[in-house]
């Protein structure tokens, strides 16, 4: 691993590396070892997108390590002004060991890391999210201790977190199955590889896409940056809704995901949240450990 830009890049073997790590930190943190594996790193956190927990979770994962992360908004750099992107990668490049940033068009991580000579970590664009699917995928080894023959369901908008999870669930040997409205699908690349390389299916009916799944995921109608559609999207998602008759069908034992925020009453009800709430609150969790154990493996 040289960057973290999108989960494509990554091997099988290199995910399954970053989340025996993930372990690692946790177990070390949970019995108080404190070890400074990125001892005077600096990281930089660029954010064009407001956040709870990526902000707080790198933070902390970049303190506990040892470093040092210097916060950066939009409106603290030159970029937010009209710098090209390959000028602030060259810059910061000077004075960082590395750069996790949080954006709109995954084309600027890209850039980051094409001009820089850091390491350079995607904390979230309108493509991918890799570092939230790393902690789904560590907290769904936690608790059903492997991935094999494990069906997830994705209900909802093929947006960033469903093109990742797709990757994610693939790669890692689960098939996948997304229900999303028409006009509303993931990346159409990303699905012709998911058909060619794994268990996958798509379809508009929610309870056939959540038949017989060992986990389920969703995540809000409308995304950041999409607030001018919600009215439209609240009436194209209205069946799109994570509660216990689409459960119904699902396994016994299923564990129900979130990336949160949720908008309860919409994409997921409040029962189904609340008797779900300790895996969704792990998985939160679990960021901070994912997190701190691609840090380690890019900044060491």
């Amino acid at each position: 691993m040289r960057h973290l830009l999108k989960l494509q890049d990554l091997t099988r073997e290199d995910i399954l590396s970053v989340l025996n790590l993930a372990d690692q930190l946790k177990f070390e943190r949970n019995n108080g070892i404190q070890k400074d594996y990125l001892k005077g790193k600096k990281l930089g956190l660029i954010f064009q997108k407001a956040s709870t927990r990526t902000r707080v979770s790198f933070e902390v994962g970049i303190y506990e390590l040892g470093g040092y992360g210097l916060f950066l908004s939009s409106n603290d750099l030159q970029i937010g002004r009209g710098e090209p992107v390959q000028d602030t990668a060259r810059v910061l490049s000077r004075y960082l060991d590395g750069i996790m940033i949080r954006t709109f068009a995954q084309q600027e991580v890209e850039d980051l890391a094409k001009y820089g000579s850091i390491p350079v970590i995607n904390g979230l664009t309108d493509y991918a999210h890799p570092c939230q699917v790393l902690a789904d995928l560590m907290t769904i080894r936690e608790y059903k201790g492997s991935f094999k023959g494990l069906k997830m369901a994705f209900v909802g908008d093929g947006n960033n977190m469903a093109n990742s999870l797709i990757v994610g669930a693939i790669k890692t040997g689960m098939s996948f199955a997304i229900a999303c409205p028409k006009g509303y699908e993931p990346d159409a690349e990303l699905i012709k590889w998911a058909k060619e390389n794994g268990d996958f299916a798509i379809t508009t009916d929610v309870k056939e896409a959540v038949k017989d799944a060992d986990v389920v995921y969703t995540d809000v109608w409308a995304s950041m940056g999409q607030e001018s559609e919600r009215k439209k999207r609240a009436e194209a998602f209205k069946k799109y809704q994570v509660n216990a008759d689409a459960l119904s069908v699902a396994k016994p034992d299923v564990m129900c995901l979130h990336c949160l925020p949720a908008h309860r009453g919409e994409e997921i009800t409040e029962e189904v949240f609340e008797a779900h709430a300790k895996e969704i609150f792990d998985e939160a969790e679990n960021r901070l450990h994912a997190q701190k154990a691609v840090m380690v493996k890019l900044l060491k």
